[in-house]
């Protein structure tokens, strides 16, 4: 990894949704703008606000993906990161972090 970069794994599903009346939206339909979450596979050295096994929220816009021993995945800069996920909420803030 180089700089300041993040490899991210998309989960596959993610994409999907529900309505509120229970109907599947595929991935492929586009409503506006919309963020994705994923998992830090590697960080590179000058990363410094995200760790490996961190889910972030970034933009699928922005995105390079690279395949690694037949799997996909995205590379990303840490600046395209709009928020990292916290495991535990002590404050009762929203477990998010920017």
């Amino acid at each position: 990894m180089l700089h300041d970069r993040v490899l991210v794994d998309v989960d596959a599903a993610a994409g999907e949704r529900r309505s509120t009346s229970g109907i599947l939206i595929p991935a492929t339909v586009q409503l506006g703008r919309r963020l994705t979450w994923a998992k830090v596979v590697a960080v590179g050295p000058n990363v410094r606000a995200v760790e490996p096994e961190d889910r972030v929220l970034f933009d699928p816009e922005e995105r390079a993906e690279v395949e690694l021993q037949a799997k996909v995945y995205v590379l990303l800069r840490e600046r395209d990161i709009h928020a990292v996920a916290s495991d535990s909420v002590a404050d009762g803030g929203t477990g998010l972090y920017l």
